[in-house]
């Protein structure tokens, strides 16, 4: 990340922080809008497959809202750009479909777990892959929540696949991501554009063996709807947040959508164990002691900057 995404002045921008929280807390309470879906007897595959067909169209409303038509037409010029949104759009499908699967059948609390690891995980990959720089406690978070993870395991019996197929595509998809040139709004309604024909395709094939819920009843048809714009919404306020606030808030913020999450697994019925409790823990631990290591980096990073800028004008 570069110094850019602070705001000039080193204060917080509060249109931004609402922005942010906003996006964040929508990605939160997703479970909500699923489970309600879920309980009118929509399935996995026709909630992922609408959410897809709704969100194109919005996709392409906000590009040509903010003036990037040009950008996104530019990518279809661009083969290995397109390649690489078309590896990226498997990858956030992927995770999309596991999502929306694991609340429908009750495990939404694991999921979160998915979304507390997944920056851990970046961390990971940036010093595996990038050669960066990983601190000491950021060595001591992952290593707790690897502990929290492997305790899960042998509370379950078996590997937790949900939380880490969650975390590794997410991670996955951030990472191919970000070897290309487009930026959120436009990555995204080329994703849509890529993975649209797909998901028509098994709309089509549900449609055909009785396994459609749209049309049925009027609250269902909204809730699918809302599951276009409510796909892109978050992704564009994060855009506009990012570019604005301090890396140091985004890093605490990140960790409310899945907390959120847990919050609404509970809500839903979800039975939380103490043996699931305590690994959660050690998870919970573990994203702590990384963004206070990740509040304290950028603040040092901070301090130097401003201390070259000083001297540079004395100079």
């Amino acid at each position: 990340m570069t110094s850019e995404l602070r705001p000039p002045d080193g204060r917080l921008d509060l249109p931004s922080l609402v922005g942010a929280l906003v996006c964040f807390t929508l990605w939160g309470v997703f479970p909500l809008l699923f489970h309600a879906l879920g309980e009118a007897g929509v399935g996995a595959w026709e909630i992922v497959g609408y959410r897809i067909v709704f969100a194109a169209p919005v996709a392409l409303a906000l590009v040509v809202g903010v003036g990037k038509t040009g950008a996104a037409l530019a990518i279809f010029r661009q083969p290995r750009q397109l390649l690489a949104l078309a590896a990226s759009s498997a990858f956030i499908s992927l995770n999309w479909s596991v999502y929306v699967w694991a609340i429908g059948a009750h495990h939404t609390l694991s999921a979160s777990v998915g979304y507390f690891l997944n920056p851990l995980m970046n961390a990971a990959v940036g010093a595996l892959i990038f050669r960066e720089r990983i601190s000491r406690l950021g060595v001591i978070a992952f290593a707790v929540a690897a502990i929290g993870v492997a305790f899960e395991a042998s509370v379950a019996g078996d590997a937790p696949w949900t939380p880490l197929v969650l975390a590794t595509s997410f991670c996955v998809y951030g990472l191919i991501r970000r070897q290309t040139t487009a930026d959120a709004t436009t990555g995204l309604l080329i994703e849509c554009l890529i993975m649209a024909p797909f998901a028509a395709a098994l709309l089509i094939f549900l449609s055909q063996h009785g396994g459609l819920r749209f049309g049925t009843s009027t609250p269902v048809n909204w809730m699918l709807l809302i599951a276009g714009p409510a796909t892109v919404a978050p992704l564009a306020l994060f855009s506009f947040a990012a570019r604005r606030l301090p890396l140091t808030v985004i890093g605490f913020l990140q960790f409310l959508s899945p907390s959120l999450q847990f919050v609404c697994g509970l809500v839903m019925g979800e039975t939380l164990h103490p043996l699931t409790l305590a690994a959660f823990s050690f998870i919970w631990i573990g994203a702590a002691i990384y963004a206070v290591d990740l509040a304290r980096r950028l603040r040092r990073e901070s301090l130097a900057e401003t201390d070259a800028a000083t001297s540079q004008n004395r100079a």
